[in-house]
């Protein structure tokens, strides 16, 4: 599988304290990976990185096939290029539909004139068909999103980030707060996403962790503790300790 995103010696200060400590990260195309760590382990800061909310003081990030350096680029250039993030708390239009959230952010010409000129043709309804089906919402098409449980609204918000066609998507805690079967589909959904792009999961509970069945890693102080399956991380020393605090 070739590299989609090659994070390479990256490191950030923030106040004299090193969020970032000479970070590398890379991910295949149409990969999942789990990235986990304890608090203040740098998960957010190597997020806001990627997304070009954060600049580092020194390394360098490349993006694609064109080898694209994506700290020379703005947050929108970076969404555009094709990597998506889902914060921990869901964002959606809550007085919108369920539909109106999904067509709103399908992937479409976004400059002023095409804005303007935009009619929604049988394709994007069919596309915004696709994506509640995907994301099991099929039947809430018409509630306005402020009436979805919050593991839907999540689904949703996922759901959106879909529809911009990204090749990278960054999941920060998507299991928070979910009912046990709520949990259960968003791991299936995520699985599925992660069949036709690269998927990024920012995750706490290691339950979630196990069952996304995917390569995991470990991140400490701003750095790469260990990387592998989750059985061989957490049977790794540096990890235990981390994890329980020796």
């Amino acid at each position: 599988m070739r590299t989609l995103l090659e994070v390479s010696g990256v490191s950030v200060s923030f106040d004299g304290f090193k969020a970032i400590n000479n970070l590398s990260f890379q991910i295949a195309e149409g990969e999942l990976r789990a990235v986990i760590g304890p608090n203040g382990a740098g998960k957010t800061t190597f997020m806001d990185i990627v997304t070009g909310k954060t600049r580092p003081d020194e390394g360098y990030v490349i993006w694609g096939e064109r080898s694209v350096n994506l700290l020379k680029m703005s947050e929108a250039q970076i969404a555009q290029a094709g990597i998506g993030r889902k914060f921990q708390r869901p964002t959606v239009f809550e007085d919108q539909s369920v539909f109106d959230n999904l067509i709103m952010s399908l992937k479409n010409d976004r400059g002023p004139l095409g804005v303007l000129l935009y009619r929604r043709s049988a394709r994007d309804n069919e596309r915004v068909q696709e994506l509640a089906e995907e994301i099991g919402l099929t039947d809430h098409l018409h509630r306005k999103a402020g009436e979805l449980s919050h593991g839907q609204k999540q689904w949703l918000e996922i759901g959106m980030l879909l529809a911009q066609e990204p090749r990278l998507l960054l999941v920060d805690e998507p299991a928070a707060g979910m009912t046990l079967a709520e949990r259960e589909h968003t791991t299936n959904l995520l699985k599925q996403a992660a069949k036709t792009r690269a998927v990024v999961v920012v995750e706490h509970d290691m339950e979630f962790v196990r069952r996304l069945d995917c390569k995991v890693t470990v991140l400490h102080e701003g750095s790469v503790l260990a990387e592998g399956s989750l059985d061989h991380v957490t049977q790794n020393q540096d990890v235990i300790d981390v994890y329980l605090g020796r």
